[in-house]
């Protein structure tokens, strides 16, 4: 059976990045990999294997398109509204708590924050599927 071990983003700054993924989310640099034309930086913290891979492409000085097939990251937590406030007063302008219900009677509660290239990272409240 597969496991999903990474997800890939390409960033511009990598600084900027890794400290926006420790602020946000607690991830840490796992693996840092220079080659000539570009570096791949792995982040992840202790609550799960899965790893968020930056690469850092060299020549790219212009923001990337994100084009139309992106759709976001997830992480969950266990208290939204304190996971919210800790964001804001941070200063990474986490938008409106929303709740969504199913046909079938369940809820997720969320919010979205955005990194520093405009990737949609979903907050998600631990609770029904999402562990």
């Amino acid at each position: 059976m597969a496991k999903l071990i990474h997800s890939m983003i390409r960033v511009r700054d990598e600084a900027r990045s890794v400290a926006f993924y420790k602020a946000a989310f607690g991830l840490e640099i796992a693996e840092r990999i220079d080659f000539d034309a570009f570096t791949l930086i792995y982040l992840k913290n202790g609550e799960s294997d899965f790893e968020l891979e930056l690469t850092v492409n060299k020549d790219q000085s212009a923001p990337y398109d994100l084009g139309n097939g992106y759709g976001h990251l997830a992480v969950s937590v266990e208290v939204l509204e304190g996971e919210h406030a800790r964001l804001a007063e941070i200063g990474l302008e986490p938008k409106d708590i929303k709740t969504l219900a199913t046909p079938d009677g369940h809820t997720a509660r969320f919010f979205f924050i955005e990194d520093p290239d405009g990737y949609k990272i979903e907050v998600l409240e631990r609770s029904w599927r999402f562990r």
